[in-house]
């Protein structure tokens, strides 16, 4: 994004200069997340493209109501009113689903200046505003300062044992010393006894200005925390539904875990539901599986922790958001909250009096995750299988998730896309959650390609719980190995998304242990196995 600087009598600007091809889609959606008016260009020669349209729409998600059509060119078209015309009214067609806007038509030619600063004489038919006069005066109140007190906590800050204050920008609303207000997500209720700006100490502040307020009272407030009017704080939720702008090539998967950033509040979440993806050419919305490369999905997500939001209709600083992939740290999509989930607010944990402990307790033993994965033939299930075995000599109590027999039952729904392979893992992780919570110790044998869900696997139980066992043997083995003649039908087409033939397997990259497939019998691997577990005091 390149950003240019000018200033008139009237106004200053920001202009935020975007390319407009498809691959640049994240360029543009960066500058539109920030200005309060888009400028489309449009060729009067092409006529609208569906990158017009897909501009148009991702601009008003962004919140940006103010749009022009700059119909430029029109030297090329010899000055044709019937042409800009025609332009118009096939915009104001399909802007008609864009949501409550303004939109200013223009006719230009910036070769030689016509409409852009002064009214074009070679257009005389065109009695509207120059670009340049209808941005000096287009009403731009962001309303900012008439919202609800909203200062999301960027630091705890305390110098000295005697200083406790928080700090950060205010990013809606107005507040004074004295007033109540409620602090998120916690609920709890104080009042402000100073507030501090680099000028020094002042009575009030309002949206836009940096400061550090102290409380009346100590209260466990850290970063991400957010302070709101006590009359009108900001909902608190774990599930809500949004617009995702998804910016990566690998598609958006249901199900996988990413971590999402809003403001200063840094949490796990995933899609639950893809509802629909935006169609740019009409704004229709249509039935998907997964979101692709510069698509626009609404989607339900669940987050591990409660987060402190608005709607981001309502406040853009309280409800966009970003996604980023937790192994690369690259920022994959951008998000903009619609609404909680009103279900998030009716579920709660039922409290228990007989814990993991004593269940385990009373089995004797330490609950955990073993998870063989590796590729199809590799011989996880028959080591896991042979493992159990001793595990149950040992007296233990156990249990084995075998990826075909629950494909049979609780994943009989699922294929074998990237989609339902990452929904396969999540459910055997939540099963396997539940029976480590039994006391139980849990053998899964699953292929489970990819990293992310292995990781959204681990994350599900306490540290020290999950155990990964790469049955590491080389693909060629587990071919010669296939009496199924699995691999020999994927390398003739008649299987479709076979791992290791047409679908990816990430092998792990510090696996807690790490078995050579071809390198001793199953019966040898899973002695390996077991010596391990004691050596770690789980057996």
């Amino acid at each position: 994004v390149a950003y240019r600087y000018f200033s008139t009598p009237r106004r200053k600007f920001i202009v935020a200069d975007t390319p407009g091809h498809e691959q640049y889609t994240r360029n543009m959606a960066t500058g539109a997340s920030n200005s309060d008016l888009a400028v489309l260009l449009v060729d009067a020669r092409k006529g609208l493209l569906l990158q017009t349209r897909r501009h148009s729409t991702i601009a008003s998600l962004m919140g940006i109501r103010h749009l022009v059509l700059a119909v430029n060119k029109m030297d090329m078209v010899d000055y044709a009113q019937d042409v800009f015309e025609s332009i118009r009214r096939d915009y104001l067609e399909f802007s008609q689903k864009l949501g409550e806007c303004t939109i200013q038509a223009i006719p230009l030619s910036a070769l030689v200046g016509d409409n852009i600063a002064a009214p074009s004489q070679a257009m005389p038919w065109y009695q509207g505003p120059t670009l340049l006069e209808y941005l000096e005066t287009v009403d731009l109140d962001s309303g900012r300062n008439a919202e609800s007190f909203r200062l999301p906590v960027q630091l705890v800050n305390r110098p000295g044992h005697g200083f406790r204050g928080y700090s950060g920008t205010i990013v809606s609303g107005s507040v004074a010393i004295g007033d109540k207000v409620r602090i998120g997500p916690s609920g709890e209720m104080s009042s402000i006894a100073s507030i501090l700006t680099p000028d020094g100490e002042a009575q009030s502040a309002q949206a836009g200005d940096a400061v550090t307020v102290t409380l009346a009272d100590e209260r466990d407030i850290s970063r991400g925390n957010v302070l709101c009017a006590a009359n009108d704080p900001a909902p608190v939720t774990d599930q809500f539904a949004a617009h995702i702008l998804w910016m990566h090539q690998k598609p958006l998967l249901p199900g996988r875990q990413l971590q999402l950033r809003l403001g200063a509040q840094c949490v796990n979440a995933s899609v639950t539901t893809l509802k629909h993806v935006i169609n740019y050419e009409d704004n229709s919305h249509m039935a998907a599986h997964v979101l692709g490369f510069n698509e626009t999905g609404f989607c339900n997500l669940a987050v591990d922790q409660p987060v402190v939001f608005d709607s981001f209709e309502n406040n853009h600083d309280m409800g966009g958001f970003i996604l980023v992939d937790k192994l690369s740290n690259e920022t994959v999509g951008a998000g903009m909250i619609a609404f909680g989930l009103r279900r998030a607010d009716n579920v709660h944990w039922q409290a228990l009096d007989v814990s993991k402990a004593a269940r385990a307790a009373l089995k004797g033993q330490s609950p955990c995750v073993l998870w063989f994965t590796g590729l199809s033939g590799s011989g996880k299930s028959t080591i896991a299988n042979l493992l159990e075995k001793k595990l149950l000599d040992r007296g233990c109590h156990t249990y084995l998730l075998d990826g075909d027999n629950v494909r049979h039952g609780l994943n009989q729904d699922l294929g074998f896309t990237d989609a339902d392979r990452v929904e396969n893992i999540r459910r055997v992780g939540e099963v396997a959650k539940l029976m480590t919570d039994a006391g139980l110790i849990v053998l899964v044998s699953f292929i489970s390609p990819f990293r992310s869900e292995r990781r959204l696997a681990r994350d599900m139980v306490e540290d020290g719980e999950f155990i990964e066992i790469f049955v590491d043997t080389p693909l060629d083995v587990c071919e010669a190995r296939d009496v199924k003649g699995l691999y020999a039908k994927a390398r003739a087409g008649k299987i479709k998304n076979f791992t290791g033939i047409d679908s990816p397997y990430e092998a792990p990259q510090n696996a807690e242990i790490h078995l050579k497939g071809d390198s001793a019998s199953a019966a040898e691997l899973a002695e390996q196995v077991f010596e391990a577990l004691k050596e770690r005091g789980i057996v």
